[in-house]
């Protein structure tokens, strides 16, 4: 079996973390959630965060949440399109407190610089900036 990409990743989120769902992914980070309406119809139990055209993050409110601890979650890490710089700035102007940033982490598509931030549940966002071309 040959993986060509993930298509999703699903967090489980406080019961009602729809607010704040919508204040740090929304209009901190201006991803667009989708399947909102038809969440609070009762029609889907998890609503979505769309990171890209076929990405997304199910975020699913539960009354069995707990919160993230470090042998359980670690963070989740996207490609941004924009340098360290401006991710930084961004997330000032939007109130979102860097956590930590580092110059060059390894990942999948290399070692760029990125910045660390916690959504209002307790997990970790790694935002990186794209690998220089060589």
């Amino acid at each position: 079996m040959q993986v060509r990409t993930i298509d999703h990743v699903n967090l489980r989120i406080p019961e009602d973390g729809l607010a704040d769902a919508r204040a740090f992914y929304e209009a901190g980070l201006g991803f667009e959630l989708e399947g909102v309406d038809r969440f609070e119809s009762g029609e889907k139990p998890f609503f979505d965060v769309r990171l890209a055209p076929e990405h997304v993050i199910h975020l699913w409110p539960t009354p069995a949440f707990d919160e993230p601890v470090a042998t359980n979650y670690d963070h989740v890490a996207l490609v941004v399109e924009e340098d360290v710089e401006a991710v930084r700035s961004a997330l000032a102007d939007a109130g979102i407190e860097v956590e930590r940033e580092l110059d060059s982490p390894r990942g999948a598509t290399g070692e760029a610089g990125a910045v660390y931030v916690r959504d209002p549940f307790g997990y970790r966002v790694e935002l990186k900036a794209p690998v220089a071309e060589s």
